[in-house]
């Protein structure tokens, strides 16, 4: 551990994939290289890149397409500083599924309905969008509404205010377990889609370089950690502490997805490029503006490398 820590505001969305964070922050691992995480979760991806941008956080574990679309001038509003945000690690593919109310069954039953977002231009709309076209759908069969992160999505519809919305665990398997239904998942549409990644401004990175690679240190070494199966029981554990709302029920059908590359953690947080260029298909797709197939742009895994060399 070094004398002096140097502190980092990370800002996250609420979920299941965190856990290599809690473990991190739990085990000394972000410490041990020369950091302190104050993790804060989002209320919205918009408060999210709201203040990522304007430097109230230093670091964000966001959607690959929130780096896209707020870079691309496509974000869900229009910052008052030009955005250099890019990503610096990958994190998760997640399995993002559409759980409806109990009495919306089938996706014939979705017409007519409310469907609940966290934005209707960012993060993972498009996976809903097209899950929804795919099913046969059209645009003028349901409304779209901007709720906010997922539990708000998820309060939404287990209130009744809206009838569905795309969660990932361990909302998935609650709302399961309280008789909601699963009508489709990403992972059955895609076979690569990468959805988590972290993120920070390209000028605070640059000018703290040793703090970025001790986050991606501190981080691998949570995700080592959660990822050995001789861990799973405390880990397991680990997750029912800092996330309640998930019951002893449903804690193994989460750590199984959570630790199944193709639905939750990435080994290593590596990027996968076929889900970065399935994210880039679909903003090109539903997005406004020109078709996006320059991946290098949102990326700079330099710092990524360096900690994997050393």
């Amino acid at each position: 551990m070094t004398d002096t820590l140097t502190p980092i505001d990370l800002i996250c969305f609420a979920g299941a994939p965190n856990l290599p964070i809690f473990a991190a922050i739990e085990h000394g691992d972000f410490a041990d290289h020369g950091v302190a995480i104050n993790m804060t979760t989002t209320p919205s991806s918009a408060y999210q890149a709201e203040n990522l941008i304007n430097g109230t956080f230093q670091v964000a574990g966001t959607a690959f397409d929130n780096v896209v679309a707020y870079q691309e001038g496509q974000g869900a509003f229009t910052p008052e500083t030009p955005p250099d945000l890019f990503a610096f690690m990958g994190a998760t593919q997640v399995q993002l599924a559409l759980i409806t109310a109990p009495d919306v069954k089938s996706f014939a039953d979705v017409k007519g309905k409310t469907l609940a977002l966290d934005a209707l231009s960012t993060g993972f709309a498009f996976i809903l969008y097209e899950m929804l076209e795919r099913a046969g759908l059209t645009p003028d069969d349901y409304e779209m509404v901007a709720v906010g992160a997922t539990p708000k999505r998820w309060d939404s519809v287990r209130e009744g205010e809206t009838s569905g919305t795309l969660v990932l665990e361990p909302f998935t398997s609650i709302a399961q377990s309280q008789g909601f239904n699963v009508l489709g998942t990403s992972t059955e549409l895609f076979d690569e889609y990468q959805g988590g990644i972290f993120a920070a401004s390209r000028a605070w990175a640059a000018a703290n370089a040793d703090a970025v690679k001790g986050y991606i240190a501190g981080y691998l070494a949570g995700l080592d950690w959660v990822m050995d199966p001789a861990n799973r029981e405390a880990a397991a554990a680990r997750l029912l502490e800092k996330m309640p709302a998930i019951k002893p029920g449903v804690v193994d059908k989460v750590m199984g997805n959570l630790l199944d590359p193709k639905s939750g953690l990435t080994p290593k947080a590596a990027v996968l490029s076929e889900g970065v260029k399935t994210v880039l298909d679909l903003r090109s797709k539903y997005g406004a503006g020109a078709p996006l197939t320059d991946a290098d742009r949102y990326f700079d895994l330099s710092y990524y490398n360096q900690v994997l060399g050393a």
